[in-house]
């Protein structure tokens, strides 16, 4: 899949929109250059339904599962997410600053979502990630670099990365080499 992307309104044509309340304006004259890559799975370690849409939304009931009691107060979202099946869902437009990477710092330049863009994929740290993921995000990455110059050389980075020892994912089953290759 090919993907369009109106750098104006920063919202990819034709996939999945569902618009997430956690999001606010970047900064002024605030250029995006990093592109952050998350894992989730809600609950942890199952795959499928509505849960993330309902965290990223503040939809998340606490009755639900006992660990979403410990997380349904928080107020996350990210830009873009991909299912294990490489299915596209949009929550936040590029333009505006998703609150995916929290406390976070990359560079010696802190929060992070003032100038990156976060694409979440459905994963846990410890199983490995779909083909149809890599081949999504690829063709995800290509598109923002087109919509986005400051995104042409854009580091490519975990949200381990960003937040050492508070965050863990995407995990060591994230394949780099292959994204690598895929988006060079």
């Amino acid at each position: 899949m090919n993907f369009s992307i109106d750098s104006n309104s920063g919202w990819v044509d034709g996939v999945r929109r569902i618009e997430s309340p956690n999001c606010d304006p970047r900064p002024s004259k605030q250029t995006v250059d990093l592109i952050v890559i998350h894992g989730i799975s809600l609950p942890p370690g199952e795959f499928g339904g509505a849960w993330i849409e309902c965290l990223f939304g503040n939809g998340l009931p606490s009755e639900a599962h006992q660990y979403f009691a410990t997380i349904n107060h928080l107020r996350v979202s990210a830009h873009v997410l991909i299912t294990r099946a490489g299915l596209v869902t949009q929550f936040v437009p590029f333009t505006m600053r998703a609150w995916h990477a929290g406390k976070s710092v990359y560079c010696g330049r802190h929060e992070c979502n003032d100038f990156s863009i976060g694409i979440e994929l459905e994963g846990t740290d410890d199983l490995p990630y779909e083909a149809a993921q890599y081949a999504v995000l690829a063709n995800l990455v290509s598109a923002l670099r087109k919509a986005y110059p400051s995104l042409v050389d854009a580091d490519i980075v975990g949200h381990s990365d960003i937040a050492p020892g508070r965050k863990t994912d995407p995990g060591p089953t994230f394949d780099w080499q292959l994204l690598a290759r895929l988006t060079t």
